[in-house]
């Protein structure tokens, strides 16, 4: 490959990881993403780009990846499917979740053979199919009530919207976000972490402190400033704890400690993911303004009054340290 070849791959790599961040993120609550039809367009616009992308560096099995999930949004865009649920979302998030791996073997040392991409276009073909299934059922309105499926799980729902075995769950994760940890610390390694954090987002259904905890906590884990030794034991502590606060019914006693929402923010930048209100765990970052009351603007309209008054706390500290 000529050095000139070699920056087009890179380009490429790079921008399909930001339309990846576009898709993940307007997947994770798709519901709400549904109500907003420029989101929905975005999200069109990003799987066509990776898709033309793809097509001209003559990467099949990405191209053919794309090109289906591009299908599956253009149902949404111009479809009459009004509604979604659990079912398609994790659908969905499968066909991403394959584009991510095709999208980090070819990044990978030995690039994307065609035979492992073939092998991965092949398994994910099916969930493509059933998906297109499942929205025109949707469409037509004949999903089933069953149909409300947690993503990887398939386990019994309890009245709040998780599974029974919803502590051993988190466990299963956070035991794969510990793998995730011992790994070299890099963009690529951040990424997959954070992946967790959406799947163990979502494995929370409506459950606003926990879903709150795993945000703040992806916030901490893309933070390049923050190293994995520190990170690791203060999430994993931290979560789990909080899984067993969801399994006994004690929800409303779940909150971040102060280290971690210390972790996942900076003086000068504040993460797009912690908003209490925002569904989806965002990855990307807002720089603060000049003026202070648009910068108490921005904060009271990113976090909850909880979350605001440790903020208050950890600046005075700041502030009387700095003196």
């Amino acid at each position: 490959m000529s050095d000139q070849q070699d920056r087009i791959m890179r380009l490429f790599i790079e921008e399909a990881k930001e339309h990846l961040d576009t898709l993940e993120n307007g997947l994770v609550d798709l519901k709400s993403t549904m109500k907003d039809p420029e989101s929905v367009q975005e999200m069109f616009r990003a799987a066509h780009s990776v898709k033309g992308g793809a097509a001209m560096l003559s990467l099949d099995s990405i191209k053919t990846t794309a090109h289906r999930l591009e299908d599956c949004f253009k149902v949404l865009k111009d479809g009459p499917v009004k509604q979604v649920d659990q079912t398609a979302e994790s659908l969905f998030l499968k066909g991403v979740d394959t584009l991510k791996d095709l999208l980090a073997r070819l990044e990978g040392p030995f690039g994307l053979r065609n035979e492992e991409g073939e092998k991965l276009v092949q398994q994910v073909m099916p969930v493509f199919a059933q998906l297109e299934t499942h929205l025109k059922n949707l469409a037509a309105g004949k999903v089933p009530a069953a149909a409300a499926v947690a993503r990887g799980a398939g386990a019994a729902q309890t009245a709040g919207g998780v599974p029974a075995n919803f502590a051993a769950e988190v466990m299963v994760l956070l035991k794969e976000m510990l793998q995730g940890f011992k790994q070299k610390e890099s963009a690529a390694s951040r990424e997959q972490l954070a992946a967790v954090c959406v799947r163990l987002y979502k494995l929370g259904g409506k459950i606003e402190t926990w879903q709150n905890l795993v945000k703040i906590a992806r916030g901490a884990i893309v933070n390049p400033k923050n190293s994995y030794k520190v990170l690791a034991p203060l999430i994993i502590k931290e979560l789990k704890e909080a899984g067993d606060l969801v399994q006994g019914g004690k929800v409303k006693t779940i909150a971040p400690s102060k280290n971690l929402l210390l972790l996942a923010s900076s003086p000068k930048t504040v993460e797009a993911s912690a908003p209490a209100t925002a569904a989806p765990p965002a990855s990307k970052e807002v720089a603060l303004p000049a003026d202070p009351k648009a910068v108490v603007k921005l904060l009271l309209k990113t976090f909850n009054k909880k979350q605001l008054s440790e903020i208050a706390k950890l600046l005075v500290h700041a502030i009387k340290s700095s003196k």
